[in-house]
């Protein structure tokens, strides 16, 4: 049996990424909650979205375990939604999407620049090899199934 054929044969964390986020509207919901949309009605207003299909997303990202619903008011009930330690885990995800779409797609408008907030410099993402203390570049990304070590 050839590498390939093994490939296909394990389950595929990409589709299972994509059965919960891969959809615009839930996307652009991450990204407004990444920018501290936290109520119904603020991601409506903000996206300009249909109120069932806004339900169904949000319903679908809690389920998941990406946001939680959390009561603010009592009378009548109503909820926001925060992101869980799983959705922020998302974040490099994003940024990447945004740089992508900064490099590649949306040359109408100057890209938005990511900061640090402790000191105001720009940011970069990077791939980083901990054991070597290296970054390097995707050209040299080697993929393996997951339950093998090498040293």
């Amino acid at each position: 049996m050839d590498d390939s054929e093994n490939t296909a044969d394990r389950a595929c964390s990409i589709q299972a990424s994509l059965d919960v986020l891969g959809d615009r509207w839930t996307i652009l919901i991450m990204r407004d909650a990444f920018r501290g949309v936290r109520r119904f009605d603020d991601f409506r207003r903000d996206l300009d979205i249909a109120r069932p299909v806004l339900t169904e997303r949000l319903k679908r990202l809690v389920v998941a375990g990406v946001l939680e619903r959390r009561l603010y008011c009592e009378r009548p009930p109503r909820y926001e939604y925060r992101l869980t330690p799983m959705g922020a885990a998302l974040s490099p995800t994003l940024v990447a999407l945004m740089r992508w779409g900064d490099e590649w797609i949306n040359h109408d408008e100057p890209p938005t620049v990511l900061v640090h907030e402790a000191c105001g410099e720009p940011l970069d993402q990077a791939f980083v090899c901990w054991h070597c203390d290296e970054t390097f570049t995707q050209s040299a990304i080697a993929s393996r199934p997951g339950n093998t070590v090498t040293h």
